[in-house]
Formats: C-alpha cells, structure tokens, sequence
C-alpha cells in the first residue's frame, strides 16, 4: 500500500513536531526528489491506538510534504508471524485512513501492502556481499554461548572462535545454510563490527538465523531468515524511503541501520532512521505480549474486544476512525516518553460523537410507571429532533403511552439533597412530553419499588402553548407497549490504575467492572439500528450495535456496545 497526497484529518492545521521540522529543512534543501515514509508493522498481533499514532503520523508527513507513504509488513519471523495478522492489520490501516481519504479527491487506501519478504533474494545477495567484504561471518555458536560472549554494557564482549573464518568458508556455509543442510539454532550470520563497542547492538549482530519453518508468504522457499535490523534499514532503502521514523526504543539500534548501509557502498541518496516517543495511555496496556496474554488466556474476548487498545476493539466499541485519527495525529511528537491521560481521548471521542450520533430514549435499568390520568389504550407520537447539532438529521417520531419505562435510578423514596429527579410527591418532566407527579409507589414483597402511579399535568406537553411550567429535573422514558428489547454491554476501562505494568504481575490490577451486561428498553426506532451507526441514548451515552447483533431474522435480537459515558465518570470518582 502506497498513498499520495492524502488530505489531512481536519481543517486544523498541521501539527508542528521536531521530526517535520527536519522534513521541512530537507524539502528546502531539496535533498530528496520526493519525500518517501512507511509504516512497517511486524504481522504478530494486531494493531493498537499506539500504532495509530505512527501511521498518522507516516501518512500525514507524505501528504504535508507532497510525498508518498507505504504500509510494509516486516515479516522476517515466520515463527511469530500469521496470515490473520497481515489481514487485520491491513484492514485497520484501511479503515483507518479510508475517512482521511474520504476529505479529497475520492481517493480510497484498498491497495495491497508492500511485504520485506518480497525482498528476499535481494537481502540473501546484500548478505553474501557483506561476507564478501570481510564484513560477516558465519558463527556456530549457540543462543547461550552467544550471549556469554556478548558482554555487557559496563564490560565488553569478546570475539568469536569463528569469527576469523575465510571468505570461501563463510560463503560455503552461508549457501549451505540457505540450502538447509543445517538443523535450526545451529549456525548464524553475523556481522564483523566491534566487540569492545559501548553500544551492545553493534557487538557483531546477528543478520541471518536458520528456521525451518513455512512462511505465510514465500512458504518453504526459505529456511533462513533476516533479522529485523538487516531487513528493515534494507527494505526501507530498496523502496526509496527517504525518511525512517522509528520509536525511541530503536534509537540505539540506529548505529548499526546505518553501518549496513554504509558497508554495502550502496548509491545514494541512503534512507535516515529518526525517533520519536511511542505513545502510552493511561488505564490500558499497549504491550503485544501482555494483549496476546490477555486474549490467550481468555481475560478478554478476543483481539477486537472493546475494552482492549486495539484497533479493531476500539472500531467495535464504537470509536469512529476520524475520532481516533484526530487524537492520533494532533497528540504531539516529541522525544520523551510519559504517559498519555486517557481523558485526552476520550474527550476526542464524545467531541466527534456529540456532532454525529442519533439522539435515541433508552432505559437500561427499567422501572414501569402508569400515568392514572392518562386514557388506556391512547398512543400518541411526539417529535424529537434526531441531533440538535445537525439540522440535516432530522426528526423521529416517538409513541408516548399510559404505561412508561424509567430509569431505575431516577426515583428514589428517599432522596438525598438536591435530587431533582422522580420522588414521593415530586414533580420532574418526561423529556419531549409532560410534567407527571409521582403519587403512590407500588413495592414488592422486600419493599422494592416495582411501579410507580403518577399523574400528568395534560397541559404541560413540550412544546405547547401551555409548556411554560418550569420543574427543576427532566428524565427519559420508553413506552412500555411500544420498547424494543436490547441486550447493551457497558463496557468501562480495563484497569482500575493509570499504569497497570509498570511494576509486579499488570493483571492483578483489571477492573472486575469494566463489563456489565444489562437487558434495556429502547423507543421502537432502535428496530432498524445500523451496524456501524453511532446514537446516543439520551442522558446515558454514547452505544454502537455490535456485530453479535442477530438482524435477519423476524425477531431480531439487538446488542449496543457502550461507547463511551456522556462526561467522565472516573473524575468524578477519583474525587471522593
């Protein structure tokens, strides 16, 4: 996948970083015909709000600059690597950049991705002309050995027996290797550095390492594979990158990025690694390890679980594309690592879903009431505007009844201070309808409310002539002859502390309510929810219908993902 000129996310201006202000410098020195960046994940989990950032950023620098950006898939490790990976990254970055897309010219991201495995025959060659320089060598040390003589930080390592092997012998053993004559994990190719460097990565690295394992691309072709650091400085130069934005954690590998291209005498212009800080967020985990932990041990539902970072989770909890790509790509770049309040994001998603999600009535934890003066077996339809920031949404017609669903909690027998809602005696307004009074509370045998009789005020219809009558609280409601039943899933955030893994075992702190499950009422208008649809049930939140939906059959059988709570709950509660 290679995009041109892609428009950025919004009107806003460009954000401004040291990264683009080093682009900047480049175009105006005109180093570069054309200014060439990629995103290459490697195909060994899914994408997550991290990677979300750097593909905003890649894609948003070539189109700021007139460049071009391509998705590489760094798929140098087989034995991590899976076919579901490349396809669900692929989609993400899809849908990702298909709404940037949709701001000019049409243009649509649905091209196929680039692989560094598609380079194979050209690593294995820039491989034999290392050796051929004297500068690689074939090692039969083991793992354990290897190490052992790697040194550490404070002390250096020492020389390989091997290492001093012929040119004819190391290119003998490298296409013996490469023909699998040898079992896995008995030889390497290493490259001939400094083993009294004081940066580890530059004590004769591994380039190639046996695995006789299929790949999801080339299949049994090979049983030797490049390792990342070989590959990636490599791949980026085949493909014209001109510019090789990594994260910090690369930093100290861009020594050795850059020895193997000088060594190879390659013909310029070489590409230049630059690094940024990846992005971590409050209340989650952004380790591929620790997301695989999750879902392989089944704490989780999968990898598109709504309550992970991912990508695909954050898509099916309801998050827009656009939501997330503002946020991506105007968190700020910069080359020092902290965390990331996760109300930054959320405040970008109730910002973007305020503007587009259809207001609906719903009641997730229902009390029925019966309006005593209200005539059995009337319906009435009242108007509601479908959002009161889009005047193109429209309106909808809501049927109100004698009997009526409320919100559990918007009753108390007795109330607490400043409690304008429902209440022995006390007044509040059914939103888009009447003022009722609440009457006589109905109990069950525990002294449970279980109903409630009111009257209405016949004379205070929203929007009436007569509606002049102020009362202090406004509820929603559902009639109940009329509600559509839903299961909704409240989902809430993973961990109850802001950085779960910075010390002991992160699972200990998972938030046993990040998920409740509760049977709703819905105004009918809910029937003909759509996937990929974002409302807003009124005064709740903001839900999305889940993919488990069962939509084709007479009697189907709806499922709303909570998105996100209408304001920040957690404030709140940190506050007490």
């Amino acid at each position: 996948m290679s995009l041109e000129n892609i428009a950025p996310p919004t009107a806003a201006p460009a954000p401004s970083d040291f990264i683009r202000d080093l682009v900047a410098q480049h175009v105006a020195a005109e180093h570069y015909p054309k200014i060439h960046t990629r995103f290459p994940p490697e195909p060994n989990g899914y994408l997550h709000i991290g990677h979300a950032k750097s593909i905003c950023l890649n894609f948003g620098i070539a189109h700021e600059f007139g460049g071009v950006c391509n998705l590489r898939m760094d798929d140098t490790n087989p034995t991590k690597e899976d076919i579901e990976y490349v396809e669900s990254i692929t989609t993400d970055v899809n849908w990702l950049l298909a709404g940037w897309a949709d701001h000019c010219l049409g243009l649509t991201p649905a091209q196929a991705p680039f692989y560094a495995s598609n380079y194979f025959d050209q690593l294995y060659e820039f491989a034999v002309a290392l050796i051929k320089k004297g500068k690689a060598f074939v090692c039969d040390l083991s793992a354990v050995d290897m190490e052992t003589y790697r040194g550490a930080p404070d002390r250096p390592g020492k020389d390989s027996p091997f290492r001093n092997r012929s040119v004819e012998e190391n290119l003998d053993l490298f296409t013996r290797m490469k023909n699998g004559e040898f079992p896995d994990g008995t030889r390497t190719l290493r490259a001939k550095i400094d083993m009294a460097s004081s940066n580890v990565w530059l004590r004769d690295p591994i380039l190639y390492r046996i695995r006789h394992t299929e790949h999801h691309q080339t299949g049994a072709q090979w049983c030797i594979y490049p390792m990342y650091d070989f590959a990636h400085c490599l791949s980026d130069y085949i493909e014209g990158i001109t510019h090789s934005i990594c994260t910090l954690e690369f930093e100290v590998h861009r020594p050795l990025y850059d020895w193997i291209l000088l060594s190879l005498d390659l013909p310029r212009p070489l590409p230049h690694q630059y690094e940024f800080a990846r992005l971590s967020l409050g209340y989650t985990v952004m380790s591929k390890r620790k997301l695989m932990q999750l879902v392989d041990e089944k704490l989780v539902t999968g990898w598109d679980d709504p309550r992970l970072p991912t990508i695909s989770g954050l898509r099916r909890r309801g998050v827009t594309a656009e939501a997330l790509r503002n946020f991506a790509y105007h968190i700020g770049i910069t080359k020092y690592n902290g965390v990331t309040d996760v109300a930054v994001l959320e405040h970008a998603i109730r910002e973007d879903l305020n503007k587009r999600a259809l207001r609906r009535l719903a009641v997730l934890r229902p009390l029925k009431i019966v309006i005593t003066n209200y005539p059995e077996g009337k319906t009435e339809e009242l108007d509601a505007v479908n959002n009161p920031e889009d005047e193109v949404a429209g309106k909808r017609w809501i049927p109100f009844s004698r009997e009526l669903y409320i919100e559990r909690d918007d009753f108390q027998e007795v109330p607490p201070p400043k409690f304008f809602r429902l209440k022995p005696g006390g007044e509040v307004r059914l939103k888009y309808a009447y003022i009722i009074k609440c009457d006589e509370v109905v109990t069950d045998a525990a002294g449970n409310p279980i109903e409630l009789r009111c009257t209405a005020d016949l004379d205070s219809k929203s929007g009436g002539t007569t509606a002049g009558r102020k009362v202090k609280g406004t509820i929603h409601w559902v009639s109940a002859a009329h509600a559509v039943d839903a299961e909704v899933r409240l989902y809430d955030r993973l961990f109850t502390v802001a950085e779960p893994d910075t010390e002991g075992d992160f699972k200990v702190h998972l938030n046993p309510h990040s998920l409740e499950i509760v049977t709703t009422k819905c105004e009918p208008s809910l029937r003909d929810a759509k996937l990929e649809t974002r409302y807003q049930f009124e005064r709740i939140g903001y839900f999305t219908m889940d993919k488990d939906s069962q939509l084709s059959t007479n009697n189907p059988q709806l499922i709303f993902n909570r998105t996100i709570t209408l304001k920040d709950t957690w404030a709140k509660a940190l506050q007490k």
